[in-house]
């Protein structure tokens, strides 16, 4: 028998008075904690969308303004046409869900990206969300949908080239809020935590214009197994640390 028993590690503190008002989190890792069970990847896909209905539920509980989540890239149409199917499959019967519970809920919901490739019912199911939450206060979660950050300020700048070009406009007027303005997010604060899951350290297109003062957390843990106390970790690191943005 031991002489000492190892202590389970503590949770780190949060200070639930100072949140971050706005978080985002790139879901990542579904693929391989499929794997790793020997299960094909849209079981992992389905696994991560109840981590995001249950981490997205508690950002409401815990007061969180904003929650932004990478749902589905620009770039994962590359992917098996069976694994993008099982995506849609799983998005279709999150906005069923929701709709129906959404007057209990009262979460407000929005959409980030070209919704356009999608098909015309799942486009429909997005504009009822919308529709529905517009009158709720309170957290606001923003899915990217066939969202790319490059693409988006790309057509940022493509509309601001028009209206230069329609108006007579100088383009030496052009200023970053008017960028900001033309992006998916306008309106809503830059994210002030990105928290990335699954061990790789990289943003993927994710928020690029926004998040250029934003701190990051990455773990290794994948994005089915997050849990509460995994954001407690996040959220606590964050505290811990001095916003600058650029100054002394």
């Amino acid at each position: 028998m031991p002489l000492f028993r190892k202590s389970a590690p503590q949770e780190p503190e949060v200070d639930f008075t100072a949140l971050p008002r706005h978080i985002a989190i790139i879901m990542d890792g579904n693929g391989r904690w499929a794997k790793r069970r020997g299960l094909p990847r849209t079981a992992g896909h389905a696994a991560g969308a109840e981590t995001f209905r249950t981490i997205a539920t508690y950002c409401k509980e815990i007061g969180l303004d904003y929650l932004t989540v990478y749902a589905f890239s620009t770039e994962n149409w590359k992917r098996p046409a069976e694994e993008v199917s099982a995506i849609m499959k799983l998005l279709k019967k999150y906005l069923l869900e929701a709709i129906d519970q959404m007057e209990r809920d009262r979460v407000k919901m929005a959409f980030f990206g070209d919704l356009t490739p999608l098909t015309p019912e799942l486009r429909e199911l997005c504009e009822q969300t919308k529709e529905i939450s517009r009158h709720y206060e309170g957290c606001q979660v923003n899915i990217c949908l066939n969202y790319g950050g490059r693409d988006e300020i790309t057509r940022a700048v493509r509309f601001l080239a028009e209206q230069c070009a329609r108006e007579g406009r100088d383009p030496a007027s052009i200023t970053e809020q008017d960028i900001s303005d033309r992006l998916y997010s306008a309106g809503v604060p830059d994210p002030d935590l990105i928290i990335r899951p699954s061990g790789e350290i990289r943003t993927s297109n994710f928020l690029l214009w926004q998040s250029a003062y934003s701190e990051y957390y990455f773990t290794d843990v994948l994005w089915p197994d997050f849990s509460k106390e995994e954001l407690h970790k996040a959220i606590a690191s964050y505290q811990k640390r001095s916003r600058r943005f650029g100054g002394v």
